[in-house]
């Protein structure tokens, strides 16, 4: 490997020029690939594909189509239904769903959203106010249109049947007609009694007896429950009419639909609810959300957000190097760094991969561990020229890039989806940060190695803007020296107590590392989305508002399957869950609809039958669904009857709360023999990914898991144990003080930043492995282990202090952030990047002393030499 070092590095001197043009295309081309990435809510994201949540969730979405979008419609309901606000509604979901007929122009104009609509149909199906009191008008209008004309059919042949017989008897003209009378009454009396028998079944009262969407009357003995308030609608068609001050539309995508469609038909619902058309009068409003609309509104934001602040974060890291960074290619490092990560970019883009909430945070770790790569190698360049740090340093760079990759494969492990893509793109940049170190900054530094330091307009471009950094750094160049200085002062004494007590330090330093894992499944893990972003972001400000309106943000549904869902047995074992659950999570329909209650009963196949239907045959069940109209038993069932669906209002709350519900949604299955069912929605697949994300037993497997794999890396480099445990020390110590710093603190973790704790193993990883080969390549000089070891903190120290600063100065600029998941997120990257680089820098020392001392025969020491001065 040494020797394929020293070619490429003999390759790319021979020829900068051409590899710096190379890996500057290469580059420019990435980032801007990069730039076509868009952000993706995506479910297959959260939770694996195989899960039974996932196959549960894309069985629901395939047959009733996907996680619906909310149009909170606010305001009085009376105002709502039984005025022209009415018709506005039914004019809204008419335009949602694409309908349009023929030669007519779409509302709007053909650039409207209703033509857009109309034209790309991405909606499978839309219930709200205004279709469904139509669609019962025009059901009820032809069963009454049917049922009149059969009876005057009936009445018609009965009148003739009782005239024929009283002729028969020699009956009067009179007494004729007078028995055909009583035969027609006797059959318009019957059809009056079936008209009573289906204003029952639609909750009609003989005042409403004219069915039409522009009757108040009919509207309201539809609609509304006097027995309950005079406003209270009733409780069977809360997933319509929550209370009396709100009404909903449910509008549910196309399954088929990719992460941009989903965002434009969105977009066109926010139009088409803004058109003028259907503007509301007396108070009524329109308010689009739902759990759809949220997780990609906030997703666009952390993206958004989180590129502007790495903007920030680039020109800090920019500054610091400039001032720690003692070079004349200071810049150089970050150069490489940002090289790589655009070129990671171009390859999510090439290979059609899109952002998730993961690898939006790939970039600032890279840039972090992209520098350091850079750093270590310019240094050892300029302290030993290119050849000795190709055949010398090159390899020992390598070692801990190999370790770092080796601990980001743990990643590999997670359950989660996007945890896993976050792994592979680390490990992918990891490798491209050492590949461009190894070409484009062997190129750039030799030819600012030949040209001098005046020569080259790249060179001249380079140094002005270290130049213009290094002057707007002026101000903290006091302030950085002090540090310095007190720095190492403290370093000297830290180093001199490891070098006298190596034992009793390793001790403190397991101790605390020790009380930090205990301490670790104690730091709070937010998850409740109000407190990650900020609460005036209009997406969670509306899901609040959706809540207080309703009692709920969203449903969690129970697919339902087996050969006939019709049989008794099975709507009575529905029927029941659905009282259990909402009676054991205190629902009390009657009294205030969801209230306080943390589950509701939302629409549901049971929703369709009389409480009598469980024990009704499998036949009557068939015919009472096929009098459903097909518009509101598709929302529950399929055609063929072999799928069907519970649903569920579910509260805002943290998804650890909301896992804990549906857990008891879980546990409470128990379906009859023949029948599968499975809890599905985005809610659960957010709630389970969370729970993968924070579960503290998980956290600290993936720990351990992180450790083993090191240890076995640097096992099949350095081939014996005595060498390849040495590093291990001090990164298992400071895996256990970030621990204990974030506990201690109180920083809590969030689904961003509780995957972060492989980031230490890697950046102690790599500081641990560069050391002490360093220290070794001392020894192996002569030095005895003070000198060594003063050698090493001074060349290899000060470079990885550099990188360390830099990239802890990058994540800062994150602290500052307005949305709390990104400044939490980058609280706890500064903390671990901290702890790995002081645990590293402090007790290594001690773990090198007691290495020496357990060794044979240890090399005899020279005079100390002078140590080389700080890079």
């Amino acid at each position: 490997m040494t020797g394929r070092f020293e070619r490429i590095v003999r390759g790319a001197s021979a020829r900068p020029g051409r590899v710096l043009a190379i890996a500057a295309i290469v580059a420019v081309l990435g980032a801007l690939a990069a730039l076509g990435l868009t952000p993706t809510a995506a479910t297959d994201t959260l939770v694996g594909r195989g899960t039974p949540a996932y196959q549960a969730t894309a069985t629901f979405h395939d047959r009733f189509g996907d996680d619906a979008v909310l149009i909170l419609v606010r305001g009085s309901l009376p105002n709502i239904v039984l005025t022209q606000n009415l018709s506005r509604l039914l004019g809204l979901e008419g335009c949602i769903a694409g309908n349009k007929p023929k030669g007519v122009a779409a509302p709007g104009g053909p650039r409207g959203p209703c033509a857009a609509f109309a034209n790309t149909k991405p909606v499978q199906v839309v219930y709200g106010p205004g279709t469904f009191i139509n669609s019962a008008v025009n059901e009820i209008q032809a069963q009454l249109a049917s049922q009149i004309q059969s009876t005057q059919q009936r009445a018609t042949q009965a009148a003739a049947a009782a005239r024929k017989v009283a002729k028969a008897r020699g009956a009067s003209k009179a007494q004729q007609n007078q028995y055909a009378k009583q035969a027609a009454g006797l059959v318009t009396a019957e059809f009056q009694k079936n008209l009573l028998t289906l204003a029952v079944r639609y909750g009609l009262s003989s005042s409403a007896a004219n069915p039409q969407i522009n009757n108040p009357d009919f509207v309201y003995s539809l609609v509304f429950d006097p027995t309950r308030g005079a406003t209270t609608p009733k409780a069977r068609f809360a997933y319509l009419f929550p209370n009396a001050r709100s009404a909903l539309i449910q509008v549910r995508l196309k399954p088929g639909l990719d992460d941009q469609q989903r965002a434009h038909a969105i977009a066109l619902i926010r139009r088409a609810v803004a058109m003028k058309n259907w503007a509301p009068t007396n108070g009524v409003t329109y308010t689009v959300t739902g759990a759809p609309v949220v997780v990609s509104d906030v997703t666009s934001e952390l993206t958004s957000s989180l590129l502007r602040l790495l903007i920030g974060g680039l020109v800090v890291m920019a500054l610091v190097l400039a001032l720690v960074f003692r070079s004349r290619a200071r810049l150089l490092p970050l150069g490489v760094a940002m090289a790589a990560a655009a070129t990671v970019g171009g390859l999510m883009w090439l290979l059609g991969l899109r952002l998730t909430m993961a690898s939006i945070a790939v970039l600032p770790v890279l840039l972090g561990l992209g520098v350091d790569y850079a750093i270590q190698y310019q240094a050892r360049v300029q302290e030993d020229g290119v050849e000795r740090a190709a055949r010398v340093a090159l390899p020992t760079i390598a070692t801990a890039g190999l370790a770092t990759v080796s601990g980001f494969c743990v990643l590999l492990l997670s359950p989660v989806p996007m945890v896993r893509g976050f792994g592979v793109l680390l490990v992918i940049g990891i490798v491209l940060a050492f590949v461009f170190a190894l070409t484009a900054g062997t190129a750039a530094l030799v030819m600012l190695a030949r040209r001098g330091p005046s020569d080259g307009a790249l060179a001249a471009s380079a140094r002005g803007a270290a130049d213009i950094l290094v002057r707007a750094g002026r101000p903290f160049r006091r302030p950085a020296r002090f540090v310095r200085r007190r720095g190492g002062a403290i370093a000297g004494r830290v180093t001199g107590v490891s070098l006298r007590r190596p034992v009793a330090v390793l001790v403190a330093g397991a101790i605390l590392a020790l009380a930090g894992l205990a301490v670790d499944s104690q730091t709070g893990v937010v998850s409740d989305i109000r407190e990650l972003v900020p609460a005036d972001l209009p997406a969670v400000r509306d899901l609040v508002s959706l809540q207080d309106a309703t009692g709920v943000y969203g449903d969690v549904d129970v697919v339902v399957q087996a050969g006939d869902l019709t049989t008794p047995a099975v709507v009575k074992w529905m029927r029941d869950y659905q009282a259990a659950l909402t009676k054991r999570f205190k629902y009390n329909g009657a009294k205030n609809g969801c209230g306080e209650a943390e589950l509701c009963p939302a629409l549901s196949l049971p929703d369709l039958f009389r409480s009598d239907a469980a024990s009704a045959s499998p036949a009557r069940i068939r015919a009472l669904l096929d009098a459903v109209p097909p518009y509101f038993s598709q929302a529950v069932i399929t055609a063929d009857r072999k799928t069907a669906v519970l649903s569920f209002g579910i509260k805002l709350m943290s998804l650890e709360r909301q896992k804990q519900v549906i857990d008891v949604m879980r546990r409470e299955l128990h379906p009859p023999e023949g029948v599968t069912a499975e809890v599905a929605g985005l809610p659960v697949l957010g709630a389970e990914a969370n729970a993968a994300l924070s579960n503290p037993v998980r956290r600290l497997g993936t720990l351990l898991a992180g450790l083993l794999v090191v240890a076995l890396a640097l096992f099949a480099v350095y081939r014996r144990w005595e060498r390849a445990w040495v590093p291990l020390v001090p990164i298992a110590l400071a895996a256990g003080w970030s621990a204990l710093v974030l506990f201690a603190i109180g920083i809590p973790l969030n689904p961003m930043s509780a995957m972060l704790s492989t980031l230490v193993i890697a950046i102690s990883t790599e500081f641990a492995v560069l050391l002490t080969a360093r220290f070794r390549e001392e020894r192996a000089r002569g030095y005895g282990v003070e000198a060594a070891l003063r050698r090493t903190y001074a060349s290899t120290g000060a470079a990885v202090l550099a990188s360390g600063v830099t990239a802890i100065a990058g994540f800062a600029v994150l602290a500052f952030s307005d949305v709390r998941m990104l400044s939490d997120f980058g609280r706890v990257t500064v903390i671990d990047l901290t702890v790995s680089l002081l645990g590293v820098l402090a007790v290594l020392p001690a773990v090198l002393v007691l290495a020496e001392r357990r060794r044979v025969a240890p090399p005899e020491p020279r005079p100390a030499a002078e140590a080389p001065a700080l890079v």
